[in-house]
This record gives C-alpha cells, sequence and structure tokens, in this order.
C-alpha cells in the first residue's frame, strides 16, 4: 500500500508541475500583439530608421553598453542593471509580435552604447528595474517602438513622461507631467474643471478636501473627466468626480 501512495504522490506532484508551468507560459501580460514582420527590417539600416525621427528632447543622465536584450522594452546595460523601457509595452515572449518588438530593439541596442533619461518622478518599477527612455544616436527609441507598431501605450503616474506624446493618436497634447505641473502652478484657482497630483493617480473635484491638499507645484488641472482618465488618473473615491 505505501508503494501505491508513493506512485499517486508522485503523479499528483507531476501533475501540479505541469499546470504550474502552463501557466507561466500562457502569461500574455495585457494582451497586446501585433502582426509586424521581422523581416521588415532586416533589410533595412539603422540610419534609414533613424532618419526617419526626430532628435529627441530627452536628455541623457546615465550611459553604457547594452548586454542583453530580454524583449522589446526590457534590457540590461553595462553599469546600471535591468532597464524598463518607461511610458511602452511590448508583446509579452510567447505572443505575437514579441520576437519582431525583440529583434528591433536588438537591432538598435544590442552590445552597443545607449543613453538613459531616468524618470525623475519614479526611478523604479516595482520589480527594481530602472524606468527609463532609452535613446540610441539622439533618438527616442521608446517613441520608435510605439511609432513603428511594436509596442502600446502603458502609462503609468506618477511619472516624468506621458508617452501620448510619442504616438500618432489623437490624445492629450502635454510635454510631461512635470511641464503640465509647472504651468498649472501660474493657475492658483485651480479653474480646470478636475484636478491631480503629480505625485498620485487620482483626480478630483476642486472643491474636494483631497484635491485641496494638493500643492501648486504637483497639481495637474484636467479640462475635463476624459482627458483625466485617457491621462492615466483614476476617480477619487470621496468626490466621484
Amino acid at each position: 500500500m505505501n508503494y501505491k501512495k508513493r506512485i499517486i504522490s508522485i503523479m499528483l506532484i507531476s501533475i501540479l508541475i505541469i499546470c504550474a508551468i502552463s501557466a507561466v507560459s500562457a502569461y500574455t501580460g495585457t494582451g497586446f500583439s501585433h502582426n509586424v514582420p521581422s523581416y521588415k527590417y532586416t533589410s533595412q539600416s539603422e540610419s534609414s530608421i533613424l532618419n526617419k525621427y526626430n532628435d529627441t528632447s530627452c536628455h541623457i543622465e546615465e550611459s553604457g553598453i547594452c548586454t542583453k536584450v530580454v524583449d522589446g522594452d526590457t534590457i540590461y546595460v553595462e553599469g546600471v542593471g535591468k532597464v524598463r523601457f518607461v511610458g511602452v509595452n511590448t508583446p509579452e515572449k510567447g505572443v505575437e509580435g514579441s520576437q519582431t518588438s525583440k529583434y528591433f530593439t536588438q537591432k538598435f541596442c544590442l552590445n552597443k552604447r545607449v543613453g538613459l533619461d531616468i524618470d525623475d518622478r519614479k526611478n523604479e518599477d516595482r520589480y527594481g528595474r530602472k524606468l527609463a527612455v532609452v535613446i540610441v544616436n539622439g533618438k527616442n527609441l521608446n517613441e520608435m517602438l510605439l511609432k513603428e507598431g511594436l509596442a502600446e501605450v502603458m502609462y503609468i503616474p506618477p511619472s516624468e513622461f506621458v508617452p501620448y506624446d510619442w504616438t500618432n493618436e489623437n490624445t492629450p497634447s502635454h510635454t510631461t507631467q512635470k511641464t503640465t505641473a509647472k504651468s498649472s502652478s501660474s493657475s492658483s484657482d485651480s479653474s480646470g474643471a478636475y484636478i491631480g497630483s503629480a505625485n498620485s493617480n487620482k483626480f478630483h473635484y476642486p472643491s474636494c478636501k483631497w484635491g485641496k491638499k494638493i500643492t501648486e507645484r504637483n497639481k495637474v488641472i484636467f479640462s475635463s473627466r476624459d482627458e483625466a482618465i485617457k491621462m492615466g488618473y483614476q476617480p477619487c473615491k470621496v468626490c466621484s468626480p
């Protein structure tokens, strides 16, 4: 009987392991995918792609050799560690388009020196990865991934950068949260319909007790509820804007 129990236990453990592996392999992140083929970029030179884009206004704060490309939006940089492209999201491994996005990033980064504009408002994500705009030959690679259709916007405030500026979409136009916050500080009467903070992801009515606690330096003004939501903010549960 002991022998049979042992066999049954081994079988159950094996089943659990298989289920766990399947669950991991089935992870698709946000579910974003695209059908851009890799061969689109194999015949194009780096310079021909880079020439389509304007020089970025972002500033290089750190730099180093890219030693590894994990996927389209995550790389390792010598002397810095693991870097996550801020504001964008490429398909997860195994999802359609993941190989093309990874190849595109490899083309410009792997074994080359890249510049990083670290997010001043949130330097790292919860996994300890540096959040940054990756700069190659003076161009914003995060922006290039979006405009090539190889990534989607993933805007998670607080952030120095608002990636909607890097797309061709008709979305709220703000250069950065920092700029928005500064411009709002000149409007001390908070004449906007809704207000938020550059240090949180909630928005409020100007009369809300929590909205009144936001300092002028961090205040972000929204002209409409839709604008606040498109910028990644969520309605306050107290004033329910």
